[in-house]
């Protein structure tokens, strides 16, 4: 186990000790969110991750709308500017290699080139860790293996032996969130496939791509490499990991390859196998062209393989007693929406701001009245036709290539809607 401590300064003694006690399960995107804005209302805060440090590297995620706001409270949008990818082509290729069209990337994101962000995932988490290290304690190489409530508490049993109790804790673990299944049962209640699978991993750059996305289709099946920087060969990590009691580890950036395909039913049995999903993605892929051969070749060496189900999670509630729920573990939107990274910064931006000046009932029922439409107007971007760009018949490709080829302005310069549809409230003085 590798603990950071807090500073002298904010130790639990002396007039620390009146502090309410927050663990949070995860130290991604939401964890350390949720943990400076607990911090800012008053709570003494815990933060524990199952990876023995912090994921670096990674794929490119998108910052937009109100989550643009939650970055800027926090001190770390000059720092996220820095990092801004700047995607300037992206191209569509049929089954042979050749192109189909060519669009700037906001056509299809919706985004709001100048003002929205992408970055490379271990950029932000760094930023979100350096902005809180100092006044929380961050334990690493650890997780969650029970909990048990009461009236006085959360008593926490964590994986590496220890035990420890808390005010209140909160999952910020992901889509296959263990504190979701301690607090409501089996994932499958609450799961919403929508069809597909997805591998992703970091290779080296076989094209001498720069700044440019290539996305390979055929019916139900799509490669893409994303290559973030100038053309360079270097590959990396992308981090990412299962529930449960463990580690994993990434770090690193690059060329980064997916490979997405359709699948009748989510592979359950292979979300804790990494040798499943290899031999899943290898299975749909084996008869592919272009550059799919050596993509699944880096697959078999990858060691930073993120393999998940296109999903969304949803819940008819996201606590329970002393218990919450943000980011993916409580309503994963999907990549399809480009929206999983600012639902996860807003939401712990509005749970910990529900909870500075009321108790934890109050608070945790603020959150859900005051987020919950937000979070289901993105969710539902799904249906505003994001799926089309991944076909699954010969039919619904040539109709999407039509449609491409007629895409050749950028979307509305205020974006969609939906990503601003939140105006953030004050975040109280604690009580």
């Amino acid at each position: 186990m590798t603990r950071t401590d807090p500073p002298s300064g904010t130790a639990r003694t002396g007039a620390a000790a009146s502090r309410r006690t927050a663990l949070i399960s995860g130290a991604s995107i939401a964890g350390p969110a949720l943990a400076y804005w607990l911090n800012r209302g008053g709570f003494a805060v815990t933060v524990v991750e199952k990876a023995s440090a912090l994921r670096g590297g990674g794929y490119p995620i998108d910052v937009r709308g109100t989550a643009l706001e939650v970055v800027r409270r926090m001190g770390i949008l000059p720092r996220l500017r820095d990092a801004h990818i700047d995607l300037r082509r992206l191209a569509f290729l049929d089954g042979d290699g050749g192109e189909v069209a060519a669009i700037h990337p906001h056509t299809v994101t919706g985004g709001v080139e100048g003002r929205d962000l992408e970055v490379p995932r271990g950029d932000l988490v760094g930023a979100l860790h350096a902005a809180v290290r100092d006044d929380v304690e961050f334990v690493f190489d650890d997780s969650v293996d029970t909990f048990d409530q009461s009236d006085h508490g959360v008593d926490v049993t964590f994986c590496g032996g220890g035990t420890r109790t808390f005010d209140l804790v909160f999952g910020a673990d992901g889509l296959h969130s263990r504190t979701r299944e301690f607090l409501f049962g089996p994932e499958e209640q609450f799961h919403r496939y929508l069809g597909y699978c997805f591998a992703g991993f970091t290779m080296r750059n076989p094209l001498g791509l720069s700044r440019e996305a290539l996305i390979w289709n055929t019916p139900g099946r799509a490669a893409v490499l994303y290559a973030v920087g100038d053309g360079s060969a270097e590959g990396g990590s992308a981090g990412g990991g299962s529930a449960g009691c463990g580690s994993a580890a990434g770090g690193g950036d690059g060329v980064h390859a997916f490979l997405n395909f359709a699948h009748p039913e989510p592979p359950f049995e292979a979300f804790r196998n990494p040798r499943a999903q290899r031999d899943l993605v290898a299975d749909v892929f084996a008869d592919a062209g272009w550059e799919v051969p050596g993509m699944l070749a880096a697959l078999r060496d990858a060691d930073d393989l993120f393999f998940d189900a296109v999903s969304q999670i949803r819940l008819p509630r996201w606590s329970s007693g002393r218990v919450a729920l943000v980011g993916d573990a409580a309503y994963a939107p999907s990549f399809l929406t480009g929206q999983g990274t600012s639902l996860a910064l807003v939401g712990a931006y509005m749970l910990a701001a529900a909870l500075a000046d009321q108790d934890h009932t109050a608070g945790f029922a603020a959150y859900e009245q005051h987020t919950r439409e937000f979070v289901t107007a993105n969710q539902d971007l799904v249906g505003e036709g994001d799926a089309v760009l991944f076909p699954t018949t010969a039919q619904a490709l040539a109709r999407r290539n039509d449609m491409l080829r007629n895409l050749d302005t950028l979307p509305p310069a205020e974006g969609r809607p939906t990503h601003s549809a939140l105006t953030l409230p004050a975040f109280p003085t604690p009580s």
